[in-house]
This record gives C-alpha cells, structure tokens and sequence, in this order.
C-alpha cells in the first residue's frame, strides 16, 4: 500500500522525483494551515510544503504530504490562516546605491500627496548642516522637481548656496539620473564653465549664457563630481549595506539584483563587498550581478558569465542608454509636452554605432545583456542592436536579453520585443507615483497610458517583470501587484492609467516571482513553490489572490526564509 501512496504522489509531483537523495523520507520543516501559493504552471493553490536539506521536497495535501515526510524529527509549522508563496524576486535594485543613499546620506525621498517646496527642502538640508562632521560634504538623495510644488522647481547652485557657500552639496534626484551641487561642489571638482561634457551622455548644464547652473546629467558627469567626496570607511559601508539588505528582506524579498555592480565604488572594490557580505551569516538575500557596462573597456576583471554560486552569482552587464522620463532627459520620438512649445526630445547617450560596439563583445562572451531604456526612441535603438547581437543565435530567447523599464513605448516596439524573446523589466511606480504627472505634465495622455505595457506584453504572450529601480521609488513586491493590477495613480483625484495594460493579481503575483525569476536565469532555482525548488518562502498577513487590488499593498510581510531557513531582520 506505502508503495502506491509513493507512486500516486510521485506522479503528482509531491515527491522529489529522486527520493534517494532525501533522508529517510524526514522533512525538516512541514507549513500548513494556510494557503500555498504555488505559481506553478497550473497556478495551483496548495495545503501544505514540506521542506528538506534547504529544498521542497513535497507540495500538495496536507494528508498526503504529512503522511509521507513527517517524522519526531520534523519541525510542523502552523501558519494560523496566513499565506505562504514563493519569496519575492527583486530584478533591478541598485543595492550599492540605496545603501549610500538612503542611510549613509539625508534621505529626501517623499512618496507621500503632500509634495515638497524648495523651501521646506532647503530647510530640511540647513539642519543637516547643522549635524555634519567637519570635512564632509553635505550629501542627499530624493529631490524630484517632478513631484516638488511648483512643479519642475529645481535646486540649481544658486539655490543651494543659499544653504551653504562653504561646505561642498550634492543632492542626487529621485531618478538617479541628474545631480545638483552648489558652486563649492563645482569648484572642488574643478569643473567650470569652460570644462568640456565627459561624454557618455554625461552633461553640465548651462544656462543661456553659458554659465553653470549646478544640474549635472547622466552617470559620467556625475561621478566625475561624487569622486571628490569623502569616500565611506568600510565599516560605514559594511554597516549601510546590512541594514539595507534586511530592510529589502523585509518586503518579502529573498532574491535581489544588483543591477549596476562598480557603478558607485569601483568594480573590484564591489566584488569584493558583495562576496564578503552576501556570504556572512546575516545578510538575508541571494544576490544577482550585473556588472556596470562602461566600466569595462579595460576587461572582465577576472570575472565570467555565471561565475558564483546560489547566493551570489555574476549573470549579466548593464548598460544605460537614456535618462530619466519625469526627469524629462529620456529620448523620445515626439517632443515632451512640457515646457509648453518644447521641442525637447531628449538624449540618446550613445550613438548607434557605439552601443552596438560595446555590447557585441559582451554578447560574445556569454553575458546576459540588461539596456536601461526610457523612451521610445531609445527602445527602438536597443531593439535595432539586439536585433543584430541576435541574427545567427540559433535560439534568440535563450539569451533573454532586457530592456529595463521600456517606459515609454509604441504597439510595434511591443511586438518586436516579444519576438526576440526580451523580457522588459518594469518599474511599475511610474504609474502610482508620477502617472498623474506623466498624462498631464509631461508627454500627455496618449503617451502616458502606455508607459509599462503589462497588458500588451500579455496580449502578444510575452513575460514582463516589476522592479522598484530602488533607490528611484521604494522596494515592495505587495505594492508592484497593486499597482501593475490597478494602475491608479496616487493624487487625487485619483485616475486608471491605462485601463488597457492593467493584469490580473495572478499576472502580476507572476512579475514578483517566476517571471522575475526567468529574467534573471534563476528561475530553475526559485520564483515558484516546485519540488526540487530552493525553499525560499514568504510568509504573509493575508492572500493577495483574494485581497481588493489597492489593498495588496497593505499586506503585512511576516517571515522570509531561505533554503529553509527563517532569516532575520
């Protein structure tokens, strides 16, 4: 009789499908007692799970499973009505950078209705002077002149020296995209009026009489300025880290991208930050790489496609080829709406011939490819070189190349997408966060009801993922479901962005995890609760399947575990 019981939950994928490999048919750990969350194929809703040596080992009845994996031994956990579901799976985090950000610098990030003024931001940096040890600059993060009353005021130098003529201040926008710094900055930097852009898309900007107003540009640009700062000790940036780590552990992710490795302290530096903390017994993430495309014109750095293991492994390069959209510096293929007449289109940071240069030996190599891609114009020039990167690969989807964000795009770009098997990575709260800004303000209606397409990918049967981009908006797998299923944006009076690219609960559940998963060749491992699978779990207040959609957001994340362990944060 135990024979058929084995036999009939093998066949129903309950067991490993090589016992042997599992002690004695003792589980560790059994959950039940709630639903299971599956997002398996058949999206399946499960009683039980249990796990074994970090791996699922049984999902499916809770007699069944019980009955076939429970020991003296085995560790039963009730959840008491909650959720269980595959741990969240973050695509595109800048770890590095929301760490210096967020907890290293003062934070001005506001996702709240109530919009900043230059003035209350001036205030909120004069009493930060107040606390700044001596020798520091006067670093913040967060200002969004998309989001400040009036809207597009800008703390240019002449604002900001108004807060200190004396001590060096940078303060990055919201979009990671443009920096602004006081005259001191500029002249500790040795940038003046007269020095040239450093390429790369990188720009000073000036006003009409060819003065420096403090604005700087894309990445190159702005580094060549931050080099200047006081770098972080290392027990600062350990410390930094840890505690960002715990705080995306505690949205319910367990799986993280590091989507621009080099890009803040230098590759090498990076490398060796991640392999000493991704490995330490507290820091509750898998992690996976990408390295920061422009700083590799001098090679790898020793390093090789998929070289790691399951808690951090280098998978990819990135590249970025535009600005930011409520930045208005995205290159789009009809002008932005604001200022009203404009015929600004944006900037393209790399010429067709350049981007295809630097991509091809990559591509070569084996490396998965990631563009950073806003605008329409920019999507279509990342299309045209993938397209070439592409031509004699026997089985283009394999290589699932990205283009991240693919914020503002057309049906046709869509359609190209899925056929070459690209997965867009979405940052979902544009839609929340600036849509209202976006159909109003900044490219109108027509535009802005496609920005992050979700329901035309799953028209033409493509996969999309949702990501935060932290530090641009903030880490929460629970609110990328709200948003991707509802589209409302957050002021009043609140809209639907885009009734049409609206998904179900289950679609978006799917861009929080195996589709996320898939976009980062991890999805073998995790994104979804299979026997054999990682056991990396999440635990939750409530079933977003059977939530209202604007209160998803509003679940409670409980526990995370990895390979079958509870994790701390």
């Amino acid at each position: 009789m135990k024979r058929m019981i084995r036999i009939a939950l093998l066949s129903a994928g309950l067991i490993a499908a090589h016992p042997a490999a599992f002690a004695a048919q003792a589980a560790d750990t059994i959950f039940y007692g709630g639903p299971i969350l599956t997002v398996n194929a058949k999206n399946e809703v499960a009683q039980a799970l249990a796990v074994q040596n970090g791996k699922i080992v049984a999902v499916g009845p809770k007699d069944a499973v019980t009955k076939e994996w429970r020991a003296n031994s085995t560790k039963v956990i009730d959840l008491k009505g909650q959720t269980l579901m595959p741990g969240f799976v973050e695509p595109h985090i800048h770890i590095v950078m929301t760490a210096m950000t967020e907890v290293l610098w003062l934070n001005l990030s506001n996702f709240t209705p109530q919009y900043d003024t230059i003035d209350t931001l001036s205030q909120k940096l004069k009493a930060r002077l107040q606390t700044l040890p001596k020798g520091q600059w006067l670093g913040a993060f967060g200002v969004d002149p998309s989001r400040t009353q009036p809207f597009m005021a800008e703390l240019t130098a002449d604002v900001l020296d108004k807060v200190s003529t004396e001590v060096p201040i940078a303060v990055m926008n919201q979009s990671g995209h443009i920096l602004y710094v006081n005259h001191k900055a500029l002249e500790v930097a040795g940038i003046t009026d007269k020095t040239p852009n450093p390429g790369d898309g990188g720009i000073y900007m000036k006003d009409a009489q060819g003065r420096l107003t403090g604005v700087v540009v894309e990445p190159s640009a702005i580094l060549s300025i931050l080099k200047h700062a006081p770098a972080p000790t290392d027990a600062e940036l350990a410390a930094a880290m840890q505690k960002t780590a715990k705080m995306i552990a505690s949205k319910g992710v367990t799986t993280s991208a590091e989507i621009t490795l080099g890009l803040m302290l230098g590759l090498d530096n990076e490398v060796k930050l991640f392999n000493t903390l991704v490995h330490s017994d507290n820091f509750p993430l898998r992690v996976r790489a990408y390295l920061y495309g422009p700083l590799l014109a001098d090679g790898m750095h020793g390093l090789k496609p998929n070289d790691g293991d399951d808690k951090l492994r280098y998978v990819g390069v990135k590249f970025v080829s535009d600005g930011s959209t409520q930045g208005i510096t995205a290159a789009l293929n009809d002008p932005y709406i604001y200022p009203k007449g404009t015929q600004f289109r944006g900037n393209l940071d790399y010429a067709d011939d350049q981007i295809y240069k630097m991509t091809k030996p990559v591509f070569d190599q084996g490396w998965q490819i990631a563009t950073h891609a806003n605008g329409d114009r920019t999507i279509e020039q990342t299309l045209n070189t993938y397209s070439k990167l592409l031509a004699n690969s026997p089985d283009p989807k394999a290589r699932r190349l990205r283009i991240e964000h693919f914020t503002i795009n057309t049906p046709e770009q869509v359609k190209r997408a899925v056929k070459l098997g690209v997965i867009p990575g979405f940052t979902i709260g544009h839609v929340d966060y600036w849509g209202e800004a976006f159909h109003d303000k900044i490219v109108g209606p027509e535009r802005a009801d496609r920005i992050d397409p979700s329901g035309s990918f799953k028209k033409e049967g493509g996969r999309f993922a949702y990501h935060s981009d932290s530090p641009v908006s903030n880490v929460g797998p629970l609110n990328y479901i709200s948003e991707g299923a509802g589209r409302l944006w957050q002021k009043a009076p609140r809209k639907v962005l885009g009734p049409d690219e609206r998904v179900t609960v289950d679609d978006a559940i799917r861009a929080v995890t195996i589709n996320a998963a898939y976009e980062m060749f991890s999805d073998d491992k995790v994104g979804s609760l299979e026997v054999g699978k990682q056991a990396d779990l999440v635990v939750l207040s409530a079933n977003p399947k059977k939530t209202p959609v604007d209160e998803i957001r509003n679940i409670q994340v409980k526990e995370t575990w990895i390979d079958g362990k509870k994790q701390a944060w």
